[in-house]
């Protein structure tokens, strides 16, 4: 049998590959409405983030997510974010 392939994604903050289910993904659809995806299905650029608190605070500090969105992320992602970073623990 054969195995089934285990797709990688890059953490916008620590740069390390990972499997996609072990990172947070950030979305920007088509109208530039920018929010957290649980599910890894939403439509848009998406981007991902480490079940890490360090790599949460260097993305935030640095603007990581900005940048790579190309748009403002929201002060209401990051708190999104901060919340299941904080049930996860």
């Amino acid at each position: 049998m054969r195995k089934k392939k285990v797709p990688l994604r890059k953490c916008v903050a620590c740069n390390e590959n990972k499997p996609k289910k072990e990172l947070i993904r950030i979305v920007k659809n088509k109208e530039g409405l920018v929010d957290v995806d649980l599910t890894g299905k939403m439509n848009g650029r998406g981007a991902y983030i480490c079940y890490n608190i360090d790599c949460f605070n260097e993305a935030q500090k640095s603007k990581k997510l900005d940048r790579v969105l190309a748009i403002q992320v929201p002060a209401e992602v990051y708190d999104k974010l901060m919340g299941i970073l904080d049930a996860d623990e």
